[in-house]
């Protein structure tokens, strides 16, 4: 498998799927989550949302994080430039998961700026590693 990069609303490279197909990083080495059969969560064990057809979106159905191979979903901007990646930091064991949610219907619409579980994927020091 490859390492799967994906974007926020704005096209920034945010963070990356590594090529084991569970463990998203950001671009300095940070592992902020884990995915398994779609689902994905924060090494605490909190489900932050799903991930299917290239776009990862939260619990209301909404589009957090972009792929190049999405499909469907709202307008999708120009992707900007990747940083380089850093060293992988070595991975927190997995908590429990917490029990998912059920899927919701996929909206048309961006999740908000503020949405916890987008930050959680891509600004975790502020959130929190157990979030």
């Amino acid at each position: 498998m490859e390492i799967t990069t994906f974007y926020d609303s704005e096209g920034r490279a945010v963070c990356y799927l590594d090529d084991d197909g569970q463990s998203i990083f950001l671009h300095d080495g940070e592992p902020v989550a884990w995915l398994s059969d779609q689902g994905i969560h924060t090494y605490g064990g909190t489900h932050l949302g799903w991930f299917e057809d290239g776009w990862v979106f939260n619990a209301n159905g909404d589009r957090m994080l972009f792929t190049e191979n999405a499909s469907g979903g709202p307008a999708r901007p120009l992707r900007q430039a990747r940083p380089l990646r850093d060293a992988r930091r070595i991975r927190p064991p997995k908590k429990a998961r917490e029990a998912r949610p059920t899927k919701p219907i996929r909206s048309l619409f961006w999740a908000a700026a503020d949405d916890p579980a987008l930050w959680a994927l891509t600004h975790p020091a502020i959130i929190g590693p157990t979030m």
